[in-house]
């Protein structure tokens, strides 16, 4: 099996133990479920807002007092966070926010490649039309900020790339697929894009030709379209790669 293979049974083993954990959760009464649920969003958003840094350490106490809430729901969130590669548990000195290097990000986009040029083919035609209009003003505005010589604001540039390819993921129609790229996709949060050569604008183009192609309904421009971002994305790590 080849590592792309192997890394996509991986996203989708480490989705089946996100699942279990999730189901686990039906042994607590409703409340406790409100809890892990509420913790886990908590702590997924300090690791996507940047606020949980790749590399920080944290004890369950620490975090239980920051969030306010009792250890054993933040328990079953830091289980799931786990399960999907977001956190890494050292034993019972507490857990870590995983890290990603330049070669494993990489690997990671290996294996988006294989999956979201499909879940493009399929999208086309089927994300809401109002939906498309935003996330094109979303790209059209960074393009004209940036060509007016303002410095991209990274958090609205993550807002309008995940905005897209979850979107693109959603209107797929499986759920499963949703989950991988979705997993994927927050992995690759774990990775400091400042190691990466800067394309800001390649990258709002890229996703304007996706959107047009899933506007028009046309699966196959759709699918070259996401292939040919990926490939580009790609293009840029091999070159960062060479020089290093």
């Amino acid at each position: 099996m080849d590592t792309s293979a192997q890394k996509a049974v991986s996203a989708a083993n480490r989705s089946r133990k996100a699942a279990k954990a999730q189901e686990s959760a039906g042994a607590f009464a409703e409340p406790e479920k409100s809890l892990a649920a509420q913790a886990y969003e908590a702590v997924l958003d300090m690791i996507m807002s940047g606020e949980a840094k790749p590399g920080a350490f944290f004890t369950e106490r620490r975090l239980a007092e920051q969030l306010a809430m009792s250890r054993t729901p933040l328990r079953d969130a830091l289980l799931i966070l786990e399960s999907e590669g977001l956190i890494v548990r050292l034993g019972a000195r507490g857990v870590q926010v995983a890290t990603m290097r330049i070669e494993e990000f990489a690997e990671n986009l290996g294996v988006r490649r294989l999956l979201e040029p499909e879940a493009a083919r399929i999208a086309a035609g089927r994300v809401a039309p109002e939906l498309l209009v935003t996330l094109r003003g979303r790209f059209e505005a960074l393009l004209t900020h940036s060509q007016a010589g303002e410095t991209p604001d990274r958090t609205e540039v993550r807002g309008a790339d995940d905005m897209l390819h979850s979107a693109i993921a959603d209107a797929a129609g499986n759920s499963r697929l949703a989950a991988i790229v979705r997993n994927l996709r927050r992995q690759t949060l774990m990775f400091d894009l400042r190691s990466l050569p800067e394309r800001f604008t390649d990258t709002c183009r890229e996703h304007l030709a996706i959107a047009q192609a899933l506007a028009e309904g046309d699966g196959e421009k759709a699918a070259q379209a996401m292939r040919d971002h990926l490939d580009a994305v790609r293009a840029s790590i091999v070159a960062r790669l060479a020089r290093l």
